[in-house]
């Protein structure tokens, strides 16, 4: 994880697109204390945030929920998957969860004494696993590893003066064949001390009758820089990031960065928002009967032409009623003024 996500830009940013988006996105509960609930912070970050993150890297996010005396959920904790260990029942069905910090273990069942969940569960969709979600970066993890290791290799090239690998030649002239003993010990040492990107560019000390000769393709040829674009877009391509908006060149299908931007919260973002809301939803049920999530779309500044275009096309459909209208915009109907004939005032 610490290499794909903490030592990759690329994916690092990646993330941060989607979980910084959805973490600050104004919602729209039907239930006032159920968004309190959901804006609270785990562990001194945006609960929405750390679970959005989660489902990318891991696949997995566990919600645990803490309850106060009476049974009542009071916070909502993000467990940290690579911690967690599901425990199977003897249907095969999980039953309850361990969570492992340094040695200490703890277990926690699934369900409460009343039946009530302890902790919510949500995965992304892995075909060869029954319990376990599969991440966005488990697809670009061949595609992280290329890009790191072009990173590294240019690094190590620039610290060992930039100067190309070659070949070493015999020079017959001088003297003899090598023997057995000299060619092994050679081949050795060029292994061992001159093989791999941390040994880039290294310069060699030759004996008497070997004399050095370039072969090797320059950075230019060996085109590090192209290379790493390619695997940055495949990066981007697994994370439903639009290329332009990690500063990629080339493969750019959008016209503009507020284009890119709008395909990003229609693509990727709302959806993963809506799974989110849906499994929280569902996990406090028990609590927040009927209750449901929702963005804010007229609070997203990169969805602002769609809404307007929605909004014109809805006023200027005269077969609507003005309470159909406001259905289909999503507001909620207005109250309706009914005369009183006996007092002639208006009762709402």
């Amino acid at each position: 994880m610490r290499r794909s996500y903490l030592d990759n830009p690329v994916a690092h940013r990646a993330v941060r697109l989607i979980a910084d988006g959805i973490g600050g996105a104004q919602l729209l509960p039907t239930d006032p204390a159920l968004a309190v609930l959901m804006k609270a912070t785990s562990a001194g970050q945006s609960l929405l945030e750390t679970i959005a993150s989660q489902l990318l890297l891991h696949g997995n996010a566990y919600v645990q929920i803490l309850k106060d005396a009476e049974g009542r959920p009071v916070e909502l904790f993000a467990l940290r998957p690579e911690r967690v260990s599901l425990v199977l029942g003897h249907d095969g069905w999980p039953k309850a969860l361990t969570y492992q910090v340094g040695e200490q273990m703890l277990t926690i069942p699934l369900l409460d004494s009343d039946a009530s969940p302890n902790v919510i569960h949500i995965k992304g969709f892995h075909p060869c696993d029954d319990h376990y979600g599969a991440g966005c970066l488990a697809a670009a993890d061949q595609a992280v590893a290329s890009h790191n290791a072009a990173a590294q290799w240019n690094r190590m090239l620039l610290e060992n003066a930039a100067r190309p690998s070659g070949a070493m030649v015999y020079d017959p002239g001088v003297g003899g064949a090598l023997s057995s003993d000299q060619f092994d010990r050679l081949r050795d040492e060029l292994a061992r001390a001159f093989s791999g990107a941390a040994n880039a560019g290294r310069p060699m000390l030759l004996e008497g009758g070997i004399k050095w000769q370039s072969l090797s393709m320059s950075p230019a040829d060996m085109d590090f820089a192209n290379l790493k674009a390619a695997a940055a877009r495949d990066i981007a391509l697994a994370f439903g990031v639009p290329p332009m908006l990690l500063g990629l060149p080339g493969d750019s299908t959008h016209a503009n960065y507020r284009e890119a931007n709008r395909a990003l919260w229609r693509l990727t973002l709302l959806p993963l928002a809506a799974k989110l809301f849906a499994a929280l939803s569902e996990g406090l049920e028990t609590w927040f009967p009927g209750a449901t999530l929702a963005i804010d779309l007229d609070r997203v500044p990169a969805l602002a032409e769609d809404r307007q275009a929605l909004w014109a096309q809805v006023s200027a459909a005269s077969f609507l009623s003005a309470e159909e209208k406001r259905a289909m915009l999503g507001i909620p109907p207005a109250f309706v003024a009914i005369a009183d004939p006996a007092s002639e005032e208006l009762a709402v």
